[in-house]
């Protein structure tokens, strides 16, 4: 096949992949973003619940301080 016939077959077929536009079942799609109900909650039941470390604030919050005060008396260079 030539060289013209190849790039004709090549745009034809571009321009039926750009113009293509399936009949889309938009209540099936639906259905399928919704899902179950309960899923998203059920996910994230399983989780452990996250410890309360606001009573170590106040024994380590001297260090936290002193740390900071080292990052910005570093020397560059």
């Amino acid at each position: 096949m030539g060289r013209g016939r190849q790039k004709a077959k090549a745009t034809k077929q571009a321009r039926d992949i750009k113009y293509y536009s399936p009949n889309t079942d938009y209540s099936a799609l639906q259905r399928e973003l919704k899902g179950r109900e309960g899923l998203a909650t059920s996910h994230f039941a399983n989780d452990p619940v996250e410890p309360d470390y606001s009573a170590y604030v106040d024994k380590y919050a001297e260090d936290l301080e002193e740390d900071d005060d080292e990052v910005h008396t570093r020397r560059i260079g």
